[in-house]
C-alpha cells in the first residue's frame, strides 16, 4: 500500500528519525546517508525549495529531488516522521519524499496488514469490543484491497477521504489482535472484494449510496435496521446560515461534505435531520454521525457487547456478501 501522509498540513518542513535503536538509511541520488541515534546525525531535517528538498543532518547539507528512507536493504523499517514544533508520528514501512511547489510530499509504502491495524486504531473508540474491532479490520482491509485509485500519486491518503491512518497499535493490543485474527479476510460480492464503507452511527437504519450521492462501486448495499441506533439514536442540533442550508438542501451528501470542509467536519454530523428557520439562521435537528452507509460502528460495538462475533456483525450490515481469504499474490 502507498499511503500519502500528513498532506492536510501542506508541510514545508519535516523531521525524520529512527523509532528504534537502529540506523535509518537515507537513499539519495548518488549516495547513502545513515541517521544514527546518539550521533551528530540523529535527526534528518527536510525543507522544500520549489520542487527540490533541502536536507540537513549533522554536517551534511544537500539539495536533492527526492529521497527514500528504509532499512539497509531497502526493507521496511520503523521511523518517526514529524512536523517540527507540532507533532511526531511513528510509521512502519518505506518512506518516499519529494517536493512540489514548496510543499513536501511524503508517501509511506507499508504492508497491507500494517495499514489495516493502523486504521483500526485510528478509526475505533478505546472501549470497542474485540469482535467489533475484528469486523472493522475486515471492512478496512476490503476497502484497501478494492478501493485503490482515489489519488493520482499514491493509493490512499491518511484522512477520512479514504480512511484515517495514524501510528500502528502496540503488539498484543486488542487493536493488533483484531487485524491478526482476521489476516487476509475480505468481504466479497460476486466473488470479488468490495469497497466496504463504514459510518460512526447510523440513524436506526443504514442508507444506500444512491441516497448519499455516492457510487456503489459494484456492491449495491442494502438498508438494514440497526437496533442499537434505533433504540438509542445519537441526536444532535446545529445552526447554519441560510446560504449554507441552501447548499445542504440542493447538493445532498456532496453539500454536507462541502460544508464540513468550510466549517469543520462536525458542522453537519449526518444527512438525517429536520430543518427550521429561526431569524437569519437555520436550525438542524438530526440523528446519526457520518454518511450512514455500510458498517455502523456504534451498532457493531453494541452487537459486540451483546456477544455477537465479527462474522455475525458483518453479515448483518453487509447482506449477500461472503468472507474470503485473499490469494497469496495480494
Amino acid at each position: 500500500m502507498r499511503i500519502g501522509v500528513l498532506g492536510m498540513f501542506h508541510p514545508q518542513r519535516l523531521s525524520i528519525r529512527s523509532a528504534r535503536d537502529r540506523d535509518l538509511v537515507i537513499f539519495l541520488e548518488k549516495r547513502q546517508l545513515f541517521v544514527r541515534p546518539r550521533s551528530s546525525c540523529s535527526t534528518l531535517e527536510l525543507g522544500a525549495s520549489g520542487d527540490r528538498l533541502l536536507l540537513r543532518c549533522g554536517r551534511v547539507q544537500v539539495h536533492v529531488p527526492e529521497l527514500r528512507v528504509a532499512g539497509r536493504n531497502l526493507e521496511a523499517t520503523d521511523f518517526v516522521l514529524g512536523i517540527p514544533g507540532q507533532f511526531d508520528r511513528r510509521y512502519a514501512g518505506v518512506l518516499s519524499v519529494t517536493a512540489k511547489n514548496g510543499e513536501i510530499i511524503a508517501i509511506v509504502e507499508m504492508d497491507l496488514e500494517t495499514a489495516v491495524a493502523s486504521i483500526v486504531k485510528a478509526e475505533s473508540l478505546p472501549d470497542t469490543p474485540l469482535e467489533a474491532l475484528k469486523a472493522q479490520a475486515v471492512v478496512s482491509r476490503s476497502y484497501l484491497v478494492a478501493g485503490r485509485g482515489r489519488h493520482a500519486n499514491f493509493d490512499f491518503c491518511d484522512l477520512t477521504h479514504c480512511q484515517l491512518l495514524r501510528e500502528p497499535p502496540a503488539a498484543g493490543s486488542p487493536l493488533a489482535q483484531a487485524a491478526e485474527a482476521t489476516r487476509g479476510l475480505v468481504l466479497a460480492y460476486n466473488d470479488a472484494p468490495i469497497v466496504a464503507m463504514f459510518t460512526r452511527s447510523c440513524a436506526g437504519a443504514t442508507r444506500v449510496p444512491t441516497e448519499s450521492d455516492l457510487p456503489s462501486a459494484g456492491y449495491p448495499y442494502y438498508a438494514v435496521r440497526c437496533e442499537i441506533c434505533s433504540k438509542a439514536p445519537l441526536r444532535w442540533t446545529r445552526t447554519l446560515s441560510k446560504q449554507d442550508a441552501i447548499t445542504l438542501a440542493t447538493q445532498g451528501e456532496t453539500g454536507r461534505i462541502a460544508i464540513g470542509r468550510k466549517l469543520g467536519w462536525d458542522a453537519v454530523p449526518s444527512y438525517t435531520f429536520t430543518a427550521r428557520e429561526q431569524g437569519d439562521e437555520v436550525i438542524l435537528e438530526g440523528v446519526g454521525e457520518g454518511h450512514g452507509i455500510g458498517l455502523c460502528q456504534r451498532g457493531a460495538r453494541g452487537l459486540g457487547e451483546l456477544g455477537s462475533d465479527f462474522r455475525t456483525i458483518l453479515s448483518h450490515y453487509f447482506p449477500n456478501t461472503t468472507l474470503k481469504f485473499l490469494s497469496p499474490k495480494r
